[in-house]
């Protein structure tokens, strides 16, 4: 196991713990130690990409568990941030069930033979959901205009689930695209290959026509009557 996956799978084995700092109650400075280890967590995250693209170790196993990785990650704080009243459950449903349903439209066109690149608005969406969510954990002690720590985390939540609409937007659209595309193309290769079994039966026809003919041209030729001698 190469170093980027190393420090992928440390990040799928830090979530339980982030999330049990962030649910405990009686752990000293919970707060900071739970943006702490989400904030490690997260830079994992851009520490892993960098070496593997930099020692040319890119792997299967490394696209695979990566986005898994940050789901995880982002999914369980967020739902942790909602048991404590920090979040609002409606705002996570959305960023929740936008993951689901991307990576839906990722396995269906994985099936399907064909990819859906990352959106560019994506990456942008994953930075500004770890900034929400630390913003969240160390203004959760403070209260009012004067927490501006909070108060800016509430609107990166916000820009995040806006970003997070309209990137699965632009993933629908991909998609659909994409599967036009692929079933125009799947209905000229049927189309070719419908027209050409329909000329090899043709001309199996025209084959079978041309040998009857021969047969009955030479059965002419055996019941014909021999030339009579000529007696002179």
């Amino acid at each position: 196991m190469n170093l980027p996956n190393a420090l992928t799978i440390a990040r799928i084995f830090l979530v339980p713990v982030v999330v049990t700092v962030l649910l405990a109650r009686d752990i000293p400075s919970r707060t900071l130690w739970g943006a702490s280890l989400f904030l490690a967590a997260a830079l994992t995250d851009l520490l892993d990409g960098y070496l593997a693209r930099r020692r040319g170790q890119v792997t299967t196993l490394g696209r695979l568990l990566d986005p898994i990785a940050d789901k995880l990650l982002i999914s369980s704080a967020l739902i942790a941030l909602v048991w404590r009243h920090t979040a609002p459950a409606w705002m996570v449903v959305v960023i929740i069930g936008r993951e689901f349903a991307v990576s839906g439209l990722r396995g269906i066109a994985a099936h399907e033979g064909f990819s859906i690149d990352v959106s560019r608005m994506g990456k942008g969406k994953m930075v500004m959901q770890v900034a929400a969510v630390v913003g969240l954990i160390l203004g959760e002690k403070y209260h009012g205009w004067h927490n501006w720590v909070k108060i800016t985390a509430e609107v990166l939540l916000w820009a995040v689930v806006f970003f997070a609409l309209v990137s699965m937007m632009q993933y629908f659209r991909e998609f659909w695209k994409k599967s036009k595309t692929r079933i125009r193309d799947h209905e000229t290769r049927r189309a070719k290959i419908l027209e050409r079994r329909k000329q090899r039966a043709a001309d199996r026809r025209e084959l079978k026509r041309l040998r009857k003919l021969e047969k009955l041209h030479q059965q002419e030729i055996d019941n014909a009557p021999p030339p009579s001698p000529d007696i002179s």
